[in-house]
């Protein structure tokens, strides 16, 4: 797989079911979660080789990143976080399993991680049924929403349904009224499918056709042939890295921007998509519009470009450095590091009080015996009981006529949407 930043965002959000099935659960190590020692040991489980090792840096110094500040300030009940236990996703659910177990072994309490949601769903067992919390920056699927985890998994990343309220509106808006949605099939593709069927039906659009792909085909013609074949104003494509193919063959199907409105999701929001779709003739994607998680934190990426300056992309950065700091401030506020114990404290520390934004001034609030709520450097977190953001920001991008991906605005998708 090419290590372009077409899918840097959304490799991170296929959740196949296979994988869960091949590879969640069964065996395991053991965490911390049978009680405090007065100490935060904290791992992560992120993509450090293979295929997906661009994803890492930016979500591994985050969490680096964040212990410092948090040690800076005092440490989590008066003791600084020890080192982070560190191992390898390798975009491999086999690896991802030994890697979390052995992270399990070294006796953390909470295990930052994985990076992609199928490799999240291939540990999330061990993990939460060693009694440890589990937190990802990066998992989007809606999959997690209601999974069975005992109350120990969280994510500071939005489920794809807000993703799919925002998109919609931005549809809806454009005046379409005959949507087609090629969708990539694992639980990312059909899952946006779904919910933006439901959204755009919602709003009074008709979805004309609603088909996935496998994504492994070499050949994306027949998906072509069947968005044009249902005669639509708009498609809507829920690809990764092939999404380039896919739009080649609409394009050539004549159903690309220049004919219908074609809009994309995070998969395909990136500098190099015009190049990759058509090296000599990039505008051939103008007007082309998509929506993605807010990842633009200028303060923040300044703070941890100075951290780890060899750092170039920032993507679910913001949203890692959150997942530390809500474990730390719920450690805080229930006075221990049992993650059985603090764990029913994460939801609470993200909406429930005064507001403040490092580590330090809510962990001073709390010392005081306020109420705190936490508002991330990847925006207001809110959660809601499911441990996810209740709302969160979306970028609504485009292409313009060289090819120049380009932000419009920004919308709030909520889980009310």
């Amino acid at each position: 797989m090419r290590a372009s930043a077409v899918w840097r965002s959304a490799v991170l959000l296929s959740a196949a079911t296979l994988v869960l099935t091949a590879c969640g659960g069964g065996g395991g190590g053991q965490g911390d979660g049978d009680g405090g020692d007065g100490v935060l040991n904290l791992g992560y489980v992120l993509p450090e080789t293979g295929q997906l090792a661009f994803l890492g840096p930016p979500q591994i110094q985050s969490v680096k990143y964040a212990v410092q500040e948090i040690n800076d300030a005092g440490g989590v009940l008066g003791q600084p976080i020890p080192e982070v236990v560190a191992s390898d996703e390798a975009g491999q659910a086999g690896v991802a399993v030994q890697s979390a177990n052995r992270v399990l072994s070294g006796g953390v309490d909470a295990l930052i991680g994985a990076a992609a949601s199928n490799m999240s769903l291939a540990i999330i067992d061990n993990v939460t049924g060693s009694g440890v919390v589990q937190c990802s920056g990066s998992n989007t699927a809606a999959t997690f929403t209601d999974y069975p985890d005992s109350d120990l998994y969280f994510r500071t990343a939005p489920s794809d349904n807000l993703q799919a309220s925002v998109l919609s509106k931005v549809i809806a808006e454009d005046g379409h009224q005959r949507v087609a949605i090629a969708a990539r099939a694992d639980d990312y593709g059909r899952g946006l499918l779904d919910s933006t069927t439901e959204a755009l039906e919602s709003a009074g659009v008709t979805v004309v056709m609603g088909e996935t792909y496998d994504p492994e085909a070499t050949n994306f013609d027949q998906i072509a042939q069947q968005v044009k074949g249902s005669n639509p104003d708009a498609a809507v494509v829920v690809a990764f890295e092939e999404g380039t193919q896919v739009l080649q063959s609409m394009i050539e199907a004549g159903v690309g921007p220049q004919e219908i409105g074609v809009y994309g999701t995070d998969g395909l929001r990136s500098a190099e998509l015009a190049s990759l779709v058509s090296p000599n003739d990039p505008g051939v994607i103008a007007g082309m519009k998509g929506t993605a998680p807010t990842a633009e934190n200028d303060e923040y990426s300044e703070r941890l470009k100075e951290f780890a300056p060899d750092l170039k992309e920032m993507q679910f950065a913001p949203q890692v450095f959150d997942c530390v700091t809500i474990i730390a401030l719920a450690a805080e506020a229930a006075q221990t590091d049992d993650p059985t114990v603090f764990a029913a404290e994460i939801n609470g520390v993200t909406g429930e009080g005064e507001k403040c934004s490092s580590f330090a001034d809510c962990k001073e609030l709390l010392d005081n015996g306020s109420d705190i709520d936490y508002e991330g450097v990847s925006g207001p977190l809110d959660f809601v009981e499911q441990g996810e953001p209740g709302k969160a920001t979306f970028d609504v991008y485009t292409y313009d006529d060289e090819g120049e991906l380009a932000t419009v605005r920004t919308e709030e998708g909520t889980a009310a949407n």
